[in-house]
């Protein structure tokens, strides 16, 4: 139709400039280090966990299968949009193409959808262990975890796809500069030379499935999970029991929170520097703290680093 020829001429933005930090050129090479070496940090924890698990049988349970699939999760999540960040600190060129853009924001989707859905499963995974530990190995068995963990990749792919074919069927006619340091959908949408309501509806549906939805199976479960501990009768029982779940609802929270806040208020609320830092945090930040967190508490994961480094065996 006539309608649609326009809006295909109308949509003639064939690349975006990504404005990314507004430092000044002083502080640029330090910000630039910074980030180099968070990135550097995140390969090499979520890495080490990675390839401790694997290599010992002592952690093949359905716990570190998880935190593996998390590890794999977060690696995926920072390279889709750190290096090319890193890349735009370090020069003067700023551009990404537009097919490049609609691949970055789909894939950021996809893993970021699918970790949300895998914390629930985690919490899930310490319900069993802590409320059911006898029946646990027959419960989270693990065929039961690979279709858990595959069930979270297909919604993940599934989501990712309706929400990036709701904001790429707009027209883009100029101007090209995303206030963003990556093709995140609310920060390209404000691009659109159309009306974006329908997509805050599809954002605000979406965010409550892909976010609020897991989170308020997460609560339901903790609740349950702290009731059943609560009727523990040792206190070192009880304390074992809560720094099982303290892991999974620091990381929990430092990135489904930010990410709440980001997907699911109007576009018009929103503000560029805010919006920066809140992906930073649920972008970056936790995936950097999800090693630490897993590993440094942990006596399973440093057992394993130890044998590993052939250091002797720590204590059983």
């Amino acid at each position: 139709s006539a309608e649609f020829l326009w809006k295909t001429n109308q949509s003639s933005v064939t690349e975006f400039i990504l404005l990314g930090f507004s430092f000044s050129p002083k502080t640029t090479p330090l910000f630039f280090s910074a980030f180099l070496t968070t990135y550097l940090l995140i390969i090499l924890g979520n890495g080490v966990i990675i390839i401790l698990i694997s290599l010992d049988s002592h952690l093949h349970t359905p716990m570190y299968f998880f935190i593996v699939t998390l590890s794999m999760l977060d690696l995926g999540y920072t390279t889709t949009t750190m290096p090319q960040m890193l890349a735009h600190l370090a020069s003067q060129k700023k551009t990404i193409s537009f097919a490049s853009c609609v691949a970055q924001m789909y894939i950021f989707l996809v893993l970021g959808i699918t970790e949300s859905w895998l914390f629930a499963i985690m919490s899930i995974d310490r319900y069993v262990a802590i409320c059911h530990p006898l029946r646990y190995k027959v419960v989270m068995s693990p065929w039961l975890c690979r279709v858990m963990v595959l069930f979270c990749g297909l919604w993940g792919v599934a989501s990712a796809l309706v929400y990036t074919v709701f904001a790429m069927r707009l027209p883009y006619c100029g101007p090209n500069k995303i206030n963003h340091f990556f093709c995140e959908v609310p920060a390209v949408l404000k691009l659109a030379c159309a009306d974006t309501s329908v997509n805050d509806q599809v954002d605000f549906i979406l965010g409550f499935s892909v976010i609020l939805v897991p989170l308020s199976l997460i609560l339901i479960i903790y609740i349950n999970i702290f009731i059943a501990i609560l009727r523990i009768r040792s206190a070192q029982g009880r304390l074992k029991a809560f720094s099982t779940c303290a892991s999974h609802i620091t990381v929990v929270t430092t990135f489904c929170v930010p990410a709440m806040v980001m997907y699911m208020k109007p576009g018009s609320e929103a503000s560029p520097e805010e919006d920066k830092k809140l992906a930073l945090f649920y972008n970056v930040i936790s995936a950097f703290l999800n090693p630490i967190i897993y590993s440094l508490r942990n006596k399973d994961v440093k057992r394993a680093f130890l044998k590993v480094m052939g250091w002797g065996r720590a204590p059983e």
